[in-house]
């Protein structure tokens, strides 16, 4: 089964058609798309709203296609990131057609053949695209059966699904290719689409092998890092030594006369040496950055502490919530009053990022792990003056991700780079240290937060004040784009703007979902940092879960009640206490004190309070001496609607509780007044695997029918908070400033 383009074309003639027949499948234009309706200025509704994706891109053959020879074709705008996406979408389209998986041919992100889905980000993929393709491949089912009833003279409920064949009561039989020739599939697939009903599943709800794992397991072609084109170039750059950096000399005829080298390219500050071979590049990018002369500014913080940083960058203030009378909590016996921050974090991602493009005759293709090809093609047609039409971005998956890290920059890079040598493909492949100081960072975050108990041991009174910019300065514009800053004309970045949405950003998760009758949420918000930064996984409710959880366990000391017991009695939400009390059953919570030297901490939170409910429990050890934490288990329980996979969603909740603890226990970006310090793995640590649990439980809430809640990053919160709250329990400190090194936990445990 083959899901995209692959990775090792023979030949191809550098053309427009000759890229596109690489793909083996008809474009999808983006004419099958629909505006918004806030966008066109309409006021039609239709009577039941269209669900997931398919309010923008209604019509069945953008998302499901059926040739004449009976081969499936199915089309997603999301892309695969590691989070399995690829295997759920087989398994929900595969239930709906009544065929294997196998018999699929999957299309991921591609501006000339898939739907325009934006990004794929805020675990949104099952609840919009995977709805989508569910909805569109049983209508294309309900077709395939209306059409199969006239010609066989048989009622459509009669009628038998197997081996992409319909079949009558009397053994008659007719291919999906037959059927389908004589259909059309422009049509817009209903709201109400007959899906197949909980009891009937065969597919969903039951672990597949992920599709994309043997490559990676393998040694084969897995990740855009892997792609090799014919008559291929390479391509390094030499980024400005820190962000405010002026090239004020440059002396290129030795590096020009290099073995290899093809071209050495320069366009304000953006330098790169282009070669017939990758280690010739590596010395010419050596050699260059040698020859190149830079004047830098002092524009970075330094040491400067983050309380001090972020309330010197405020510059407006907006209510996400606010309920009852909150006001000022004064201090006393029953009230509680803390800070919590969170450093500049990278995404840390194990591949630097790659892009290889090339400019044909009609146009510029460009292969990229970017999260979101349509918002890339747009920011590079604007920085080479392309017409869209001009531009075509393919996702292919890269080494690490889950956030916006440098791949559209990478994709720019080589987009620029092949605009200037066209007829040649072009990779460009960044080092370590370009990673490190270059990617847009996870921004850090202060959360100021107060509560006050009533005489019953409830929370009467609550205020959390959050200080973060927006969390995303994806593409978009040109400006978001490195090389397009970069340029003797550069393109600015757009200015931030503090938007209060349900979903939320800097502010996610900052609206408690307990039952509190006197709130008040305030985003205190940055517009500028001095640091690059965007969107890393999960955004702000990362911070802000942990913020709000470790709140929760110091209210339950000063109310004398148990963590899970106080968190229960402040929970409505039937699926919330679900997941809360099962995490707790299966974790053997008794709340008795654990063995001396360890501790024992619980979360939740749901998240974006409209995604997966997830509630954990950890038990962890303390070496007072060193200061070293060692988790040693963990027991998840997750709410995530629907079950397609139970396989990926286990997947995904470990990945998130073993990245969060990564983040929690060891990462953070530092830098002095002038450039980025933090530019390997010895100065930037992560977690290795001897700090990964002894054990990590994941338990599944079955919900038949139920709409697909998003999951990937349900675990990042309530991992930091289970982790400071079990700290606490076995120290008796509270730590509240992250990550909890084991520096900053010696330190707590002697003070204490």
């Amino acid at each position: 089964m083959s899901d995209h383009i692959p990775f090792h074309p023979s030949s191809f003639p550098l053309t427009r058609r000759g890229l596109l027949a690489t793909g083996g499948a008809l474009v999808v234009t983006v004419s099958l798309s629909r505006p918004l309706l806030a966008q066109t200025g309409g006021s039609t509704q239709p009577a039941k709203p269209a669900p997931g994706s398919l309010a923008q891109t209604p019509r069945l053959d953008a998302w499901v296609r059926i040739g004449a020879d009976g081969a499936i074709t199915v089309f997603t705008g999301k892309a695969e990131l590691g989070q399995g996406i690829r295997t759920a979408l087989l398994q929900v389209a595969a239930e709906e057609l009544r065929v294997p998986p196998a018999a699929i041919t999957l299309v991921t992100a591609d501006t000339a053949r898939t739907p325009n889905e934006g990004y794929t980000a805020g675990s949104q993929s099952m609840q919009n695209s995977g709805t989508a393709i569910r909805a569109a491949a049983a209508q294309a089912r309900a077709l395939l059966a209306q059409e199969a009833a006239r010609r066989l003279g048989a009622p459509a409920g009669a009628l038998g699904f197997a081996d992409r064949r319909v079949t009558a009561p009397d053994g008659r039989a007719l291919d999906y290719g037959e059927l389908a020739a004589s259909l059309d599939l422009t049509v817009e697939v209903p709201a109400d689409a007959p899906l197949t009903a909980p009891d009937r599943l065969s597919v969903m709800g039951r672990p597949l092998p992920r599709v994309d794992i043997p490559a990676k397991v393998t040694g084969g072609a897995a990740y855009v890092q892997d792609l090799r084109l014919e008559g291929m170039l390479h391509a390094r750059l030499v980024r400005p030594p820190s962000s405010a950096a002026r090239l004020t000399a440059l002396d290129s005829a030795g590096v020009e006369a290099m073995p290899g080298v093809v071209a050495v390219l320069r366009d304000g500050e953006f330098l790169a040496v282009v070669a017939d071979k990758e280690y010739r590049a590596v010395k010419a990018m050596r050699a260059l950055a040698a020859a190149a002369r830079w004047e830098e500014t002092a524009t970075l913080p330094g040491d400067t502490p983050i309380p001090d940083l972020l309330r010197g960058l405020e510059r407006e203030v907006g209510t996400v919530d606010a309920k009852g009378e909150a006001g000022t909590i004064a201090e006393g016996p029953r009230s509680l009053r803390a800070r919590f921050t969170r450093p500049y974090q990278l995404h840390g991602s194990i591949g630097p990022s790659c892009a290889v493009a090339v400019m044909a005759e009609d146009g510029l293709t460009v292969w990229s792990h970017t999260q979101g090809v349509y918002p890339d093609r747009n920011a590079i047609a604007a920085m080479l003056r392309l017409p869209l039409e001009r531009v075509r971005v393919i996702h292919t998956e890269g080494s690490g991700c889950y956030g916006h890290n440098g791949a559209d920059d990478a994709a720019a890079d080589a987009a620029l780079i092949a605009s200037k040598l066209p007829g040649r493909p072009v990779r460009v492949q960044w080092m370590r240290e370009q990673e490190h100081a270059n990617e847009p960072y996870g921004p850090a975050m202060m959360i100021e937060a107060a509560a006050a108990l009533d005489g019953s041991g409830r929370i009467e009174r609550w205020t959390f004040d959050v200080w973060s910019n927006t969390h995303t300065t994806r593409p978009g514009g040109a400006g978001a784009l490195l090389a397009a800053r970069h340029l003797a004309n550069p393109f600015p970045a757009e200015p931030a703007a503090m938007q209060i949405t349900p979903a939320g950003n800097g502010d996610r998760n900052a609206i408690p979902l307990y039952a509190i009758p006197n709130t008040r949420v305030l985003w205190h918000f940055l517009p500028d940092m001095p640091l690059r930064v965007s969107a890393l996984r999960s955004l702000g409710a990362y911070a802000n879960v942990f913020a709000l959880e470790s709140m929760m366990d110091d209210l339950a000391l000063l109310a004398g009640a148990d963590p899970v017991e106080f968190r229960l009695r402040h929970l409505d939400d039937p699926r919330a206490r679900r997941v809360v009390e099962l995490a707790a059953e299966r974790f053997g919570w008794t709340g008795a004190a654990p063995a001396p030297g360890f501790g024992h901490g619980f979360a939740f939170a749901r998240y974006k309070n409209h995604a997966a409910y997830l509630a954990l429990a950890v038990e962890l050890s303390v070496d007072r001496g060193s200061g070293r934490v060692r988790m040693t288990r963990a027991t998840a329980a997750i709410d995530s609607g629907e079950i397609v996979n139970p396989d990926g969603i286990r997947n995904q909740t470990e990945g998130g509780i073993i990245q969060a603890m990564s983040w929690t226990l060891f990462e953070r970006a530092a830098c002095d007044d002038t450039r980025v310090t933090s530019v390997d793995w010895a100065s930037y640590p992560i977690l290795r695997f001897a700090s990964v649990p002894d054990r990590i439980d994941v338990h599944i809430v079955e919900r038949p029918g139920d709409p697909f809640l998003g999951t990937g990053e349900a675990a990042q919160g309530p991992t930091a908070a289970a982790i400071g709250n079990a700290i606490r329990s076995a120290t008796g400190r509270r730590l509240r400033d992250l990550p909890f090194t084991s520096d900053r936990v010696r330190e707590s445990t002697a003070s204490g």
